[in-house]
């Protein structure tokens, strides 16, 4: 049967002919949990296709979509688009207004649909400035704004089904299905082009890596659904027949997974750190017998090794820390969590390490929207898990290393291209490869290694070249960084821009009785908390040759997040963004 999915809206009609699910989607509504059936989704699917038909909608119209967080509607709109041939246009919630008005310009969004007043707001501010846009339909019930069950009640009416049908049947795989707008660390927004095909061929080729179990059932949503990972996974969900719960926000993750007790959830290396650092620092608070027991179990962690790889001592010993210390781990997440998938950055080894030794695998993966997105993934099972690199393969899609060390794919995966930029798009395809712009390593067992990102190495003036992730993802680790960017291109020397954990910082300088001021500007301009970080750059930088050594560290007086515009939606740093922000500590540094 999975031969016969060839478009994207086939994955729901799938699951109603083999699973026929109660519960396919799950979102939360006044405290309690509401439940769509598979048939409930395709009949409200089907009246968006219907309402939209008769409000004029045509094949290859533009529909842009956002929602602050992931929630059935947004599942219904999707297919219900894509199954008359419009071009979905999914936008993150947390970008500018200046951002909407470039992409519903450039793409030439005709409506758009969102799920709250923060964002109408920023979408109706722009709305005369777009010549193409019709009109915008919210979730919620806001005032000033049409719903979007104005369009549901247009489709109640099923005497247009048979042009719905119609419309299905000339939908080509090889027709656009949805134009991503990548945030990106650097510049302005690129369209890419995804078909039918390419993200279909995505979710049956990613499909044997994922290990669905006997009774895993449950899964639960949160990362944002307009990035094509989380998307990607949302269609290879409905394709297994599992049922999928929506977080009602990133803050209530914790109270959500208690509630639902997933088994298998998607994460971001940024989250897995947050996550471990609460662990951590409840550690901390322990005393006595229970806080050596505690800190033993996490250095046993720290040392795990797939595959029985430490030998019976080992395991026996990790055997006692999973039944003592470990157990308490996976309850805090909701108690069924077995597996973690994580993309969009690095994930540091010793966090693979610590939660596998938990029960909890996290299987690090790597893919970009322009291969929607999946290139490779870690797997338990067949020895195809390896810590520090982002696994094999997957089915169909072949990966080489260039002259230069950059990765270059190719596969059934690769994007169509950039909207409207022929040639950008000729310069990132050489033949059917695409180049990613990362640059890697695949071992003799066909392991890929990410080593760093082509664009990001830079040059000092004493022509030294330095791969700002690689030092970067190795301060992380220390409990006193939450984020860093390091600098020095042009410059004699490496140097970093040091985002602090401020949370951390002042249960330290506490139990130190360091008298600094409340603010975060007090913390970040103290000597003893600065000297006190150089100290963890230090031990970071034995890992690295000497030319390529953090030599001198600024503070920033404040958090970056992707509100500021100093983090990516995926949570990645923006380089050029941060450096024009603390221009004056840049200035600090190489003065």
């Amino acid at each position: 049967m999975t031969t016969d999915i060839k478009r994207l809206f086939d994955f729901p009609l799938y699951q109603l002919k083999t699973y026929n699910l109660e519960k396919a989607f799950v979102s939360k509504s006044s405290g309690e949990w509401v439940a769509t059936s598979s048939k409930e989704f395709i009949e409200q699917a089907n009246k968006i296709s219907r309402g939209l038909l008769r409000l004029g909608v045509k094949k290859g119209d533009k529909i842009a979509i956002i929602s602050t967080t992931n929630r059935t509607e947004w599942n219904i709109m999707d297919i219900g688009m894509l199954q008359i041939g419009v071009t979905t246009i999914p936008m993150y919630p947390t970008i500018s207004k200046e951002d909407y008005k470039y992409i519903f310009n450039h793409a030439e969004v005709n409506y758009c649909f969102l799920s709250d007043e923060v964002l109408f707001k920023k979408a109706n501010a722009v709305k005369n400035e777009v010549t193409t846009l019709k009109e915008i339909y919210s979730f919620d019930t806001i005032s000033g704004c049409k719903n979007w069950e104005e369009i549901l009640k247009l489709g109640e009416d099923d005497s247009n089904q048979k042009d719905v049908e119609k419309r299905m049947d000339i939908v080509n795989e090889n027709d656009t299905a949805t134009i991503i707008y990548t945030s990106g660390t650097t510049g302005v927004p690129k369209g890419v082009m995804l078909s039918h095909k390419n993200i279909v061929s995505n979710v049956i080729d990613s499909n044997s890596r994922i290990p669905f179990g006997d009774g895993d059932n449950k899964v639960i949503s949160f990362l944002p659904v307009c990035h094509v990972f989380e998307r990607m996974l949302h269609y290879l969900y409905i394709h297994n027949g599992l049922t999928i719960y929506f977080a009602e926000s990133i803050e209530k993750i914790g109270e959500n997974l208690k509630e639902v007790q997933p088994n298998l959830m998607t994460v971001v290396p940024r989250l897995v750190e947050k996550i471990y650092d609460g662990i951590i620092a409840k550690g901390t608070e322990l005393t006595g017998i229970k806080k050596q027991l505690f800190f033993w179990a996490v250095g046993l962690g720290l040392k795990y090794e797939p595959y029985g790889a430490n030998g019976w001592w080992y395991e026996q010993q990790l055997a006692l820390a999973n039944k003592l210390i470990f157990s308490k781990w996976r309850e805090a997440l909701g108690g069924n969590i077995n597996t973690m998938v994580s993309g969009s950055a690095a994930l540091q080894p010793r966090l693979t390490r610590v939660f596998a030794a938990a029960g909890m695998q996290i299987m690090e993966g790597y893919g970009l929207t322009e291969t929607s997105p999946v290139i490779s993934v870690n797997m338990y099972k067949d020895k195809m898990f390896k810590v520090g690199t982002v696994g094999n393969a997957i089915a169909n899609v072949k990966i080489k290393i260039a002259n230069d060390g950059e990765i270059l794919v190719k596969g059934p995966n690769v994007m169509q291209g950039y909207y409207k930029n022929p040639i950008l798009t000729t310069e990132v395809m050489t033949g059917d490869y695409f180049h990613t712009g990362d640059k890697g390593e695949i071992d003799e067992e066909g392991f890929l290694k990410i080593t760093g990102r082509k664009k990001e190495i830079f040059k000092t003036s004493g022509g030294k070249y330095i791969s700002p992730a690689l030092l970067e993802n190795e301060m992380k680790e220390s409990k006193f960084i939450e984020q860093i960017l390091v600098i020095g291109e042009g410059q004699k020397m490496a140097a970093a821009l040091v985002q602090p954990n401020f949370t951390f910082l002042r249960g330290w300088v506490e139990r130190k009785n360091i008298n600094v001021g409340n603010s975060l500007e007090d913390m970040a301009n103290n000597q003893r908390i600065k000297d006190r970080i150089m100290q963890e750059i230090n031990e970071g930088n034995k890992h690295f040759g000497k030319w390529e050594t953090i030599k001198k560290i600024e503070l920033t007086p404040d958090e970056w997040t992707v509100d500021n515009d100093l983090l990516t939606p995926t949570f990645k740093p923006k380089r050029i963004e941060i450096i024009k922000k603390y221009k004056h500590l840049y200035d600090n540094i190489y003065q």
